[in-house]
């Protein structure tokens, strides 16, 4: 192991370790303009930060993607070619959420889809996405209860939490974190205490 891949892995063991209440899990969706990460480019990101009950931080940006968004994906999300045609591109907002990620847990729903995007456009723009832990909350969803549908949409209906702006990053944004916070609820009265315990509550290992 080089030296670099050592200091790596022992920082995620660290965060691991943390305490829930000790850690800084940013939450963050993406929206985008397909399915795929290496055709489609992301227009939207959102992300917000908290440390227990205090918000550190929160990043809502349109992104440029560089190319049209088709008609039947702003049908999903509603954000047209006209809505983005000033923002920054993707690199004018990478920054930022670097500063955002650093040395935390990563917290989304279907955390994969969004991670890979999110992968690409750093790739693009000549940095490297960070090597974090991740919570997923439909890994959780998926794993520890019996919804209906483990959509974010129908979780949200099921725990009655209202929202009208889905498909928009920050709204689907804040409300992973509501359910992240119910789902923590639970998991803490039945003895979760760190990081690496919500990541076996996903199915994962901790490193």
């Amino acid at each position: 192991m080089t030296a670099a891949g050592g200091l790596k892995e022992g920082m995620l063991e660290a965060i691991a370790k943390l305490g829930i209440d000790e850690a800084v899990f940013t939450f963050i969706d993406v929206e985008t303009t397909g399915l795929s990460p290496r055709a489609a480019r992301v227009c939207e990101v959102a992300a917000i930060n908290f440390r227990g009950a205090e918000r550190l931080g929160t990043l809502a940006e349109l992104v440029n993607p560089g190319m049209p968004i088709p008609a039947e994906v702003t049908r999903i999300h509603g954000i047209t070619d006209s809505m983005v045609k000033d923002s920054p591109a993707f690199s004018g907002v990478a920054p930022r959420l670097l500063a955002m990620l650093e040395n935390s847990v990563i917290v989304a729903h279907n955390a994969e889809f969004d991670l890979k995007f999110l992968e690409a456009e750093f790739e693009r723009v000549g940095l490297r996405f960070p090597k974090l832990p991740v919570v997923d909350t439909l890994a959780l969803a998926r794993k520890n209860w019996k919804f209906k549908s483990n959509r974010l949409g129908n979780i949200a209906a099921e725990l009655n939490f209202s929202n009208e702006n889905w498909h928009r990053a920050l709204s689907d944004v804040e409300m992973t974190r509501k359910i992240f916070d119910h789902f923590i609820i639970a998991f803490k009265s039945a003895g979760a205490a760190t990081v690496a315990d919500l990541i076996e509550k996903c199915g994962g290992k901790a490193s």
